[in-house]
């Protein structure tokens, strides 16, 4: 028999083995879920368990993570699968510490949530009702047992002992997400049967020289490859050999040009020629990198694209929700959509979460994102034994070997925050952990991605000025976390004070809206100091600081519905100040990336886009600051001169000066138009400008005196038009929010099929246009209105009756 299955030569054959499987608990219950799936899903799902993320649900669900669990399935097996040469079980991914058992022998043990098990089960097998079985370890215990016997530390937010085990780390908790460290089968099974021969590697490099050459290598040699273009043409190319591509078009992403993608397609032949296995990968034909040149502020750090620096604008992306079995394809590509919509250019994936599955990389190669990708390692030490190298290193080339050929692919980076906090001693660091840092993310993982990705650029942590504990969060050099907005409690205007190389986060908080708080509470809830609220905001006395900074610029509100509303504001103005800051020194910074695109489950964070995917403040304000044409305006006014309305008197100087920036490869010509109003939006001053905007720059316009101007009853405000149509606006104010005597604008909204019309009778700040009875996206909202009316496109929603409000209302 054995000799007869090794000379057959059959396709490889893959059955899902998902679907209903079944849970069994140290309790004697036994639930039916299904597959991909956890613990949380299984019982959620079977009504077993309270939504954990109900008012303070979050700790019977925590309590659940003390026992070991068992997942089971039965299934029948072909003749094929009975007779074939090698027949394997494949795990896509397991949640975490498991042994795997076939007809009650032991084929495997599992220990990284990063990684897929494969388990030859040859011989094994019957024609019918085999079992499958799971048994998954406890993620709370085995982290309180490692971390007695060798404690290493990490942030305070997460866990005591979450480094001790290879699990997204905000599965522990963090500072915007809660403490459900799920378990279960949180990927596909299959299995898998095929004959001697099977497909390995698949190895895709390019070279940009006087054209496009490709270069496709594939296990075994006598593979075969086809190539087909963006028209669909297809040619065979030789595997191995460098090929001049024909014609070739080039991928850019979002803003700076089109993105065609090309299909690789490796096939294994029988003997007869019949198709045993293929596999296929989708490119983008472009050169991605990071420059990196000396320069009179220091030293540069810019992503550059087919020869390219352009400036960086996106968000960072953690998991989209503490139960896995949630996130799907259709969710994930809409929050890239939206990312799309809103004019980013770049994504980054954090550390402390996991690589997303290929849905993800396909979306972004597809919607222009360039992809920063950590590896898996966040805010910890760790403890470097023989297995636990080993471990990671596994986990890392499988990933890389996964990834890198995307187009999107920018970098990989090895850490989020490490070198920078390692060289703290934060966490119980010592020497040893300083050590053992060096050795992972300056010796183990470069020489891995030396073998699996040359091609790709390699930064060792996030911030770093380029390793070896040399300043990492330098504002010369490399990439910079910057907090002094929002952890130091300084004023927005701080943002000005440095033109940082490179933002890879810097962020400022929100609630989120009433109807995703209403989803987590009860009324008496809805105080934000309330124990519940309280909950559900994982930033140690952050409630308290978003008062503080509502101080600093908006009236007190009166209602809680309105004190949501404000903190929304605040969030959009604080990350308006530092991106347009940073946009106009565009060439000294080449990016902005803020803290964060979305959440993880309903919270008070620092999200443009909270859990249920409605859009906050931020998003809509994101959609203008990052659009690829530009206008924003550096004002000098009393925010920016005095520390408070009550300081020593001195003169104020009240200026504007206007920048346009232009972040595509065209030049522009516009006009900048500019007016002084008063607070019902009547014009007592105004000007034009004609100006060009050279490809990827920044042009300022000369500064604007207003040496009589009435700072409590007058404004400013300016547009960038073309042809008529308005390309960019905002407005300015010579004082805070809070002290400008805003005029009851009256404002109205009335819905007609798609379009909203508001109207106003006086400047109206900040208008907010909301669903009463459900959600809706628009095209623009949480914007200004001088006076008159204005229409408003809906995007998607169920919304049929909306309330409208503005900065008015904060009072």
């Amino acid at each position: 028999a054995a000799l007869q299955r090794g000379g057959m030569k059959i396709k490889m054959r893959k059955w899902n083995l998902n679907g209903i499987w079944e849970l069994h608990r140290e309790n004697g219950e036994t639930v039916s879920g299904r597959i991909p799936g956890s613990v949380y899903s299984f019982l959620l799902d079977a009504g077993k368990m309270e939504d954990p993320f109900y008012r303070e649900n979050e700790l019977d669900a925590l309590a659940l993570m003390e026992e070991d669990f068992t997942f089971c399935k039965t299934f029948d097996a072909s003749k094929e699968a009975l007779e074939a040469a090698h027949a394997a079980i494949c795990f896509e991914g397991i949640d975490t510490v498991a042994s795997v058992f076939l007809n009650g022998v032991q084929i495997g043990r599992a220990d990284n949530f990063f990684r897929s098990w494969e388990w030859e089960v040859t011989g094994l097998l019957r024609p019918s009702d085999n079992e499958l079985r799971v048994r998954i370890l406890s993620p709370t215990r085995f982290i309180r047992e490692r971390d007695g016997e060798y404690h290493v530390g990490g942030t305070q937010h997460a866990m005591r002992g979450f480094p001790q085990i290879r699990k997204p780390h905000c599965m522990f908790g963090w500072d915007w997400g809660p403490r459900l460290p799920d378990a279960g089968i949180w990927k596909g099974v299959s299995l898998l049967a095929w004959g001697e021969r099977r497909l390995g590697e698949v190895r895709i490099r390019q070279r940009h020289e006087d054209g496009v050459f490709l270069t496709v290598t594939a296990e075994p040699a006598g593979a075969e490859i086809l190539l087909k273009d963006p028209e669909g043409r297809e040619r065979r190319i030789p595997n191995g050999e460098e090929i001049a591509v024909e014609s070739p078009r080039l991928w850019w992403p979002n803003g700076l040009g089109e993105q065609p993608l090309y299909e690789v397609r490796v096939c294994l032949k029988g003997d007869g020629g019949e198709i045993l296995e293929e596999a296929m990968r989708r490119i983008g034909l472009r050169t991605l990198t990071v420059r990196r040149q000396e320069d009179e502020y220091g030293e540069g750090f810019a992503h550059e694209v087919n020869g390219v620096p352009f400036f960086a604008m996106g968000a960072n992306y953690i998991p989209e929700d503490s139960v896995l079995a949630r996130v799907t394809p259709e969710r994930t590509r809409r929050l890239l959509e939206d990312c799309r919509d809103c004019h980013f250019n770049i994504i980054r994936v954090w550390g402390g979460g996991y690589y997303p599955g290929d849905d993800f990389y396909n979306a972004c190669d597809e919607l222009g994102l360039v992809v920063w990708q950590d590896l898996m390692f966040a805010c910890a030490n760790y403890r470097l034994t023989d297995e636990f190298e080993e471990n990671i290193s596994a986990e890392i080339a499988e990933n890389v070997r996964r990834i890198r050929h995307h187009a999107c692919l920018g970098l990989w980076c090895g850490n989020n925050e490490m070198e920078w906090l390692s060289q703290q001693g934060k966490y119980g660091g010592d020497c040893k952990t300083k050590a053992v840092y060096i050795r992972i993310f300056e010796q183990i993982v470069p020489r891995i991605l030396k073998k699996e990705d040359p091609d790709t650029f390699f930064w060792p942590s996030s911030p770093s000025s380029g390793g070896c504990y040399d300043e990492p969060n330098s504002p010369d050099r490399g990439d910079v976390h910057n907090w002094d907005v929002w952890h130091s409690g300084l004023p927005f205007t701080a943002y000005r004070d440095f033109c940082f190389r490179y933002l890879s986060e810097f962020g400022f908080q929100s609630f989120p809206c009433l109807r995703t708080v209403e989803s987590f509470t009860l009324p008496e809830d809805r105080n934000v100091f309330s124990r519940v609220m309280e909950r559900h905001q994982r930033n140690e006395g952050a409630n308290g600081k978003i008062l503080q900074y509502l101080s600093m610029t908006y009236l007190y509100p009166s209602g809680f519905a309105e004190l949501l509303y404000a903190s929304q504001m605040l969030q959009a103005d604080a990350i308006r100040y530092g991106v347009e800051h940073f946009r106009r020194n565009r060439g000294r910074c080449m990016g902005a990336i803020y803290w964060q695109l979305n959440d993880i489950w309903p919270v008070a964070s620092w999200s443009s886009i909270d859990y249920f995917g409605r859009w906050k403040a931020l998003h809509y304000a994101a959609k203008r600051f990052f659009a690829p044409v530009t206008v924003s305006c550096q004002e000098e006014n009393e925010l920016t001169q005095r520390s408070s309305v009550v300081a020593q008197p001195s003169e104020v100087k009240n200026a504007m000066q206007l920048c346009v920036c232009n972040e595509t490869r065209t030049a522009f010509r516009a006009t900048v138009e500019w007016q002084l109003r008063d607070a019902f939006g009547n014009i007592l001053q105004s000007g034009e400008e004609e100006v060009e905007a050279e490809p990827l720059s920044a042009r300022w316009l000369r500064k604007l005196e207003f040496p009589q101007v009435d700072i409590l009853e007058q404004h400013f405000s300016y547009a960038l038009k073309r042809d008529g149509q308005t390309v960019s606006s905002g407005t300015a104010l010579f004082t805070a929010p809070k002290h400008y005597r805003f005029r009851d604008p009256e404002l109205s909204v009335e819905k007609r099929g798609d379009l909203l019309t508001v109207r106003t009778k006086a400047f109206a700040r900040g208008v907010e246009l909301y669903g009463i009875d459900g959600d809706a996206v628009l095209e623009d909202n949480f914007f200004d209105l001088e006076g008159g009316s204005r229409q408003i496109r809906i995007l998607r929603g169920d919304a049929e009756k909306f309330g409208v409000r503005s900065v008015y209302d904060i009072r």
